[in-house]
């Protein structure tokens, strides 16, 4: 099982090209009232660079197959729908603080490597239960993410508009650009973690500890240096990877490319794509889109799936079971993991196909206040995970990693924590548009447990 450059995503499948998911039926895609402008966007992007390259592609995959065996810790992260007005120095810093500071502790705690993969530069589009929605006896197009439309309430803001394609390429490369930038110049040097904090966590209950974390990690790398005589060079930065739902199937067509001495086709849009719940069938259009890319490929999986289809979705997107290939990110919800989790991991344990399972505690976990807010409960995130952790355990398997959906921003939208938030506490700084997101604290705190959670059962091993 290797990675090599095999083109397994197209063997024993009908031919396959980047506009073939037009063949199908495709879920959860805009209605434009203009073909003609959609079309011309769509060249006009198709002819605009690409955001990620296929060595940085290629190099995510080996770090990916390195998580499946056990070598490394995946660690997905950040909001749940970016917006074109968020893309600024200040909300794109915090964004990037928060994972690596998640990732220092999850590098000191787990004694292992972290892969880094942000939810940004592209998570712009976001599924829907309904095409309309309706207010006050008013119904309009549902918003679909600052890609297809506004979230005003209004006929204007909520007509599908192509013009958006081409800014969320435009704030996509921005924010890229912002964050390669950060990097290279050694925002993530870890000689100094101490400089990484945001000030508004000062009277946090969890500041202290995470300040002794951080002095222990930049003590820890210079003893090394005065060990081996010569400076640490290697963890003066760090790599980070973009990941989006690619749900937009126009726009993943738009940028997935052939390159030169490459084999195949790569959606240049991002590092790793995913394919959500409701787009997760045999049937799908995006299920035959994601089959013909070289990418990495992550797919939710959720309480309702059965393991037929898994394998069978498996057997499509990675017949030749190259390592690296596959991330499924399983969202059942606290208290359904044990019930739903054990026969998908024993069938793809006997389909023999190489997968890196990592838990969403998220999206099993929303609910709404007696106010009609959209929130989740920390407990119950927490419990989800802790009870991922077992079950793999049990199971004879592994949980590799977490995706969530957090900011670097003061919001209360999770009740729980460290605070001890209540639904009161929503309304004081409630700004998601869509789903509500962890913040700062809670996001270290929920670090923290993932670390204690492993060592737990690592002793029980």
């Amino acid at each position: 099982m290797t990675m090599g450059n095999s083109l397994g995503a197209v063997a024993n499948r009908a031919p396959w090209r980047p506009d073939s998911w037009q063949e199908k039926v495709a879920a959860q895609q805009a209605i434009y009232p203009d073909a003609g402008e959609l079309d011309k966007a769509l060249t006009e992007l198709s002819g605009l660079p690409p955001l990620v390259t296929s060595w940085e592609i290629l190099a995510l995959r080996e770090q990916i197959a390195e998580a499946q065996r056990g070598e490394r810790f995946f660690l997905q992260g950040g909001d749940c729908a970016e917006s074109f007005a968020e893309c600024n120095s200040a909300v794109i810093t915090n964004r990037l603080k928060v994972l690596l500071q998640m990732s220092l502790i999850l590098v000191h705690g787990l004694q292992m490597p972290v892969v880094r993969v942000g939810r940004f530069a592209g998570q712009y589009a976001k599924p829907r239960s309904s095409n309309d929605e309706t207010r006050d006896g008013v119904t309009l197009p549902s918003y679909r993410g600052d890609i297809i439309n506004s979230p005003e309430f209004t006929p204007e803001a909520r007509i599908p508009d192509p013009r958006r394609l081409i800014q969320a390429h435009a704030s996509s490369a921005m924010t890229m650009n912002f964050v390669r930038a950060l990097v290279d110049g050694g925002f993530a040097d870890l000689h100094h973690p101490e400089y990484w904090n945001l000030g508004w966590v000062e009277h946090s209950p969890l500041a202290e500890d995470f300040q002794q974390l951080a002095t222990s990690i930049g003590r820890s790398v210079r003893f090394m240096e005065t060990i081996s005589g010569r400076r640490a060079g290697s963890v003066k930065r760090v790599d980070f990877y973009t990941s989006h739902e690619a749900l937009h199937l126009h726009y993943e067509q738009a940028l997935t490319r052939e390159v030169p001495r490459q084999e195949g086709w790569w959606n240049l849009s991002t590092h790793f794509p995913w394919i959500g719940m409701r787009t997760a069938s045999m049937e799908d259009a995006h299920l035959e889109f994601m089959r013909g890319i070289r990418n990495p490929i992550g797919m939710k999986v959720g309480p309702s799936v059965e393991p037929g289809l898994l394998t069978d979705m498996l057997e499509v997107l990675n017949p030749n079971r190259e390592e690296g290939k596959i991330v499924l990110i399983h969202r059942m919800g606290a208290g359904k993991v044990a019930d739903k989790l054990p026969k998908l991991i024993r069938a793809v344990q006997d389909s023999g196909s190489p997968v890196l399972w990592i838990c969403d505690p998220m999206h099993g976990n929303t609910e709404s206040t007696a106010d009609g807010i959209k929130t989740r409960r920390f407990r119950n995130i927490m419990a989800e995970v802790d009870e991922a952790f077992d079950v793999h355990h049990d199971n004879g398997s592994r949980l590799g990693g977490v995706h969530l959906e957090l900011t670097g921003e003061d919001v209360t939208e999770c009740t729980g924590g460290a605070r001890d938030l209540v639904d009161a506490d929503l309304r004081r700084a409630y700004k998601s548009t869509v789903d509500p997101r962890l913040n700062y604290e809670q996001a270290l705190e929920l670090a923290m447990l993932i670390v204690r959670k492993h060592e737990t059962v690592t002793r029980n091993a």
